[in-house]
């Protein structure tokens, strides 16, 4: 008996799963971003490929860890296509994070990329919030791997007495962080206060408290 024939539709549904990546698809070998050219497109424009050299897909600051020097008690360097330049239409980077003890990185999103991180030292309690508001978290050591999808917000603590430090991997040559509380409460043009108070059933003086610890340093 011959097998039923596949709808035309379900069969367009997988071409277009198929070819959906969190960036768009390179048409060539290589397109080494210019982030000097003033050209505004979706990425960046490619360098001329006469000037294109193995430093263009070489970064090395990631091998030490970062040095901490903030109330959070962690630090995210970035290997992404600002550092990397060769990185630019291949639809993936990297960062490092490390933590001191009690270090905290704030809840979070990146809005163009999932985020899979593998520890290299320490331990974290890590979690994410569905758009259902249930939050899924729980421990990880050294030589394992949590993932964090696309978009939702999730954090990394360290709850432990020693410092901890983690890869992460991004399906993205620029993954974007949005921090919630810097954004909601550092934006420029500030978001309006009663927006906020109506939203967190505070008071005005409570955000404006908030404000000011958040507001950038001049």
């Amino acid at each position: 008996m011959a097998s039923p024939a596949v709808p035309l539709s379900l069969l367009l549904l997988f071409a277009i799963l198929s070819n959906t990546f969190a960036d768009p698809d390179l048409l060539q070998d290589t397109c080494v971003a210019d982030l000097s050219s003033g050209v505004t497109i979706n990425g960046f424009v490619c360098k001329p490929s006469n000037n294109v050299s193995a430093n263009d897909f070489f970064f090395d600051g990631l091998k030490n860890p970062g040095l901490i020097n903030n109330s959070l008690g962690s630090l995210v360097t970035a290997a992404n296509v600002l550092k990397i330049p060769g990185l630019n239409t291949l639809g993936v980077s990297l960062a490092r994070i490390d933590y001191v003890p009690g270090g905290l990185n704030p809840p979070h999103t990146h809005p163009r990329a999932t985020e899979i991180v593998f520890v290299l030292e320490g331990e974290l309690d890590v979690g994410f919030i569905t758009t259902a508001n249930v939050l899924i978290t729980r421990k990880i050591k050294v030589g394992e791997i949590f993932t964090f999808p696309k978009g939702l917000v999730h954090f990394q603590i360290n709850n432990g007495d020693k410092n901890a430090a983690v890869i992460a991997a991004f399906n993205s040559q620029l993954p974007g962080t949005q921090g919630i509380a810097v954004t909601l409460f550092a934006a420029n043009p500030p978001v309006p206060n009663n927006v906020l108070t109506k939203a967190f059933q505070v008071g005005t003086k409570e955000v404006e408290k908030i404000k000011s610890r958040l507001a950038p340093k001049k």
